[in-house]
C-alpha cells in the first residue's frame, strides 16, 4: 500500500530570552531534512518564522496566529506542524493543550517536535504534558531571574529602555548620549510650559508647525507632550517598573524605581521639578465623578465640518457652581486638525434646540430611513419615558411617607401631591401620543416630526437625567456637523422605519 504524503507546516521560532538555541536558519534546516526523511512536502508560504518574540503569550505572536488562522481555513493547507521543540509552540501549558486540542480534533492537524519523539498512545501524551510543564516551569523561573536582573541593574542606575526623544544608543549596551537636535525640541517643550506658560494643546499646535516630529517619527499629540514633561530621564534619572508589561498599565507611582542615571541630562532639575509643580496642580483628580454623570446630553452627536472626528465634550468642575461643559475637535486636541471648534455649551445647547423648534415650525425635515424590524427611535423615547414614570411613583411613596411621619404638613403633601400628579398626567400624554403614533400607520414625515417634538420636550425639560436627553436625541439624530466660522450647525435626522411601512 502506498503511504500517504503529507503536507506539512514549519513553526520556527527564537524568543528574546537569553539562552544557547538554535538559529532559525538551523531550526529550519533540520526540520526540512525531517520533512524529506518522512516523505512530507513543506510550501515555502508555509514556514512560519518569529524573531525575538516571546513564547509566554500566543496572541502577541502574529506568525503564530497566521499559521493557525490557515490550518482553520477550507482548503486545509497542511496536515502536520512541524517544531524543533514543544517550547517553540508554547510555554503556556493551558495554550499549548488549547491549541494542539483544536488543531488535532477540529482540523485534523497534528504537532510534531522533531527532537522530542513521543511513543503512540496514552504514555505518550503524558511525557508531552511532562516536557510542557517542564517547559512552562523553566520560562516562568527565567522570567523571574530577568525581572530580578533588571531591576538590580535599574537601582544601580543602568538604561535598559529604548531611548525617548533626544537620546540615543550609539551601539549595544553603551550609556544613552544626547541628540542635540532632539535635545533642543525637548528643552523648547518644557521652557514653554514652565517659563511661558503655555498649554500642553499649545506647545502641541506650535510643534506642530514648526515641523517637528516624535521619536516615533509622528506629530506632537497631548500625550506624547504629557510623557517628555513626566519623565525624569530628562533631568539625569532613571526610572523602572513603571507601567505591567502585559497590559502596559500605569503601576502605582510606589511602585516605580528612581534612581539618579549615568546618561547625560538634557534639563535642570530644577526645571524638571517646576514642570511637575504645574503638571500635577493642573491635572491632580478632583473628586472625580463617574462618566455617566459627567456625559453632556449633546456627548457623542457634534462634529467637525473641517476633518470630521467628534467634538469632544470637556467638563469644569466647580466648586460652588454647577459642573460646565465645553466642547473641542478630538482632532485639534490631538494635533491632526487645525480648526479650533472651542465652543461653550451655553452656545451650542441653545443652538441646538432653536435648530430642533425651526424643523417643528417649518413643518417639514430631510432625514434617512434606516430600515430595522424593531423601532429603536420610538423604543429609546419610551424607555426613557417609562423610567422617569416608575421614579415618580416611587416619589409619590416618599412624599406619603413624609407625612405620615410627621415631617411634611398636610399642606406641604397636598402641594407636593398635586405637582407629581401633573408630572405623571404629561409623561402620560407624551407616553400615549408615542404609542398611538405606533398603532396607527401614519406617514414617515409625520412620525419624523412627532418624534422630533417628543425628544425637544425632553431636552428641555428639567425632569430629565443628561443621559436621558443624550439618549433621546440620538434616538433621531446621526450627527450635527459644527462650522465655527460661520457660527452653523447642520442637523442629520434619522427615522427607523417601522413594520407598517415596510
Amino acid at each position: 500500500m502506498k503511504k500517504k504524503i503529507l503536507m506539512a507546516a514549519l513553526y520556527i521560532r527564537v524568543s528574546t530570552e537569553k539562552q544557547e538555541e538554535l538559529s532559525p536558519d538551523s531550526q529550519k534546516r533540520l526540520l526540512l531534512d525531517y520533512a524529506k526523511s518522512h516523505d512530507m512536502i513543506v510550501s515555502e508560504k508555509h514556514i512560519y518564522i518569529e524573531n525575538g518574540i516571546s513564547g509566554r503569550k500566543a496572541d502577541k505572536r502574529p506568525k503564530f496566529q497566521q499559521m493557525i488562522a490557515t490550518a482553520k481555513s477550507s482548503d486545509h493547507p497542511f496536515d502536520v506542524i512541524l517544531l524543533w521543540k514543544f517550547s517553540r509552540f508554547a510555554r503556556n501549558q493551558e495554550e499549548s493543550i488549547v491549541y494542539k486540542s483544536m488543531l488535532r480534533n477540529k482540523y485534523s492537524v497534528d504537532v510534531v517536535s522533531i527532537s522530542e519523539p513521543l511513543v503512540d498512545g496514552p504514555f505518550g501524551s503524558l511525557i508531552e504534558r511532562i516536557i510542557e510543564w517542564m517547559d512552562e516551569f523553566y520560562s516562568i523561573r527565567l522570567s523571574g531571574d530577568v525581572t530580578r536582573g533588571m531591576t538590580q541593574k535599574a537601582l544601580n542606575g543602568g538604561y535598559q529602555c529604548r531611548p525617548p526623544l533626544g537620546y540615543r544608543i550609539p551601539y549595544h549596551k553603551a550609556t544613552p548620549e544626547i541628540v542635540p537636535d532632539e535635545a533642543k525640541i525637548v528643552r523648547l517643550i518644557f521652557e514653554k510650559y514652565v517659563y511661558e506658560n503655555m498649554s500642553i494643546f499649545a506647545i502641541v499646535k506650535h510643534l506642530n508647525s514648526l515641523g517637528h516630529k516624535t521619536s516615533h517619527g509622528k506629530p506632537f499629540e497631548k500625550r506624547s507632550i504629557e510623557y517628555i514633561l513626566q519623565n525624569p530621564g530628562y533631568a539625569g534619572d532613571i526610572r523602572w517598573n513603571r507601567t505591567i508589561n502585559e497590559t502596559n498599565e500605569i503601576r502605582d507611582p510606589s511602585e516605580w524605581i528612581i534612581r539618579p542615571g549615568h546618561h547625560p541630562a538634557i534639563i535642570e532639575k530644577e526645571l524638571f521639578e517646576k514642570a511637575q509643580e504645574r503638571y500635577h496642580s493642573e491635572y491632580k483628580r478632583r473628586n472625580a465623578k463617574p462618566s455617566e454623570i459627567s456625559k453632556h446630553w449633546l456627548s457623542g452627536l457634534l462634529k467637525c465640518s473641517k476633518c470630521g472626528r467628534s467634538l469632544s465634550s470637556c467638563v469644569v468642575h466647580r466648586k460652588t457652581l454647577p459642573d460646565s461643559f465645553y466642547f473641542q475637535c478630538y482632532g485639534y486636541l490631538k494635533g491632526k486638525c487645525n480648526n479650533d471648534c472651542y465652543v461653550r455649551e451655553e452656545e451650542i445647547g441653545p443652538t441646538v434646540i432653536k435648530a430642533l423648534e425651526e424643523a417643528l415650525r417649518k413643518g417639514t425635515v430631510s432625514y434617512t430611513i434606516k430600515k430595522s424590524y424593531q423601532n429603536q427611535s420610538r423604543g429609546s423615547e419610551l424607555e426613557v419615558l417609562y423610567k422617569n414614570l416608575d421614579r415618580l411613583s416611587f416619589k409619590e411613596e416618599r412624599a406619603k411617607e413624609a407625612y405620615i411621619d410627621g415631617i411634611d404638613t398636610k399642606e406641604e403633601y397636598k402641594a407636593n401631591k398635586l405637582r407629581l400628579q401633573k408630572e405623571r398626567q404629561e409623561l402620560q400624554e407624551m407616553i400615549d401620543t408615542i404609542e398611538h403614533n405606533s398603532s396607527d400607520t401614519v406617514s414617515n414625515d409625520s412620525r419624523m416630526l412627532s418624534s422630533i417634538s417628543n425628544v425637544l420636550d425632553i431636552v428641555q425639560s428639567d425632569k430629565f437625567t443628561m443621559q436621558e436627553k443624550n439618549a433621546a436625541l440620538k434616538s433621531i439624530v446621526d450627527q450635527i456637523t459644527y462650522d465655527k466660522k460661520i457660527n452653523h450647525i447642520d442637523v442629520d435626522y434619522y427615522l427607523i422605519e417601522t413594520p407598517e411601512a415596510l
